[in-house]
């Protein structure tokens, strides 16, 4: 490829790539700077709330009287006592930027208790069945096939 570059000014792009046997179309793609510019910052809104009354949201839906209500239910009934803090969405994307978009009450977390395990150590001492039912030789006949294991 660089052999093609120093070629291409004095016989031209198209004999300097043929003689070294690039593609033309990589060494111009080669040459050409990067399509992709420097990614901006975003702007921030400014109807976004400010850090400050983004705390106050999260306190308030911390707070002992909220702790267990969906983010909607909080607004309903800030509205209806004349505050409005914002919206529905906005507590969901405060909740998610803090990483609490869960189950918000506290509920009783229990233990993993261990599966019982059948274990036969001898004849007689464990049993399993089945019942199958089985299609018979006619329309609307069945027979019933009982089946009782000894485990062991």
């Amino acid at each position: 490829m660089t052999a093609a570059a120093e070629l291409a000014p004095s016989v031209g792009a198209a004999a300097a790539c043929r003689a070294c046997g690039v593609a033309r179309a990589s060494w111009y793609r080669r040459g050409r700077p990067s399509a992709s510019p420097a990614r901006r910052e975003r702007r921030r809104s400014p109807r976004a709330l400010a850090p400050a009354e983004r705390q106050g949201v999260l306190d308030i839906l911390h707070s002992e009287r909220f702790i267990d209500r969906a983010p909607a239910q909080v607004q309903a009934t800030l509205l209806e006592e004349g505050t409005y803090l914002c919206s529905s969405r906005t507590m969901y994307r405060i909740l998610g930027d803090a990483a609490e978009i869960r189950e918000r009450r506290a509920q009783l977390r229990r233990p993993l208790y261990a599966k019982p395990q059948l274990l036969a150590t001898a004849p007689n001492q464990l049993w399993c069945w089945d019942i199958t039912k089985l299609l018979g030789p006619a329309k609307w006949v069945y027979y019933y096939l009982y089946v009782l294991l000894d485990v062991f």
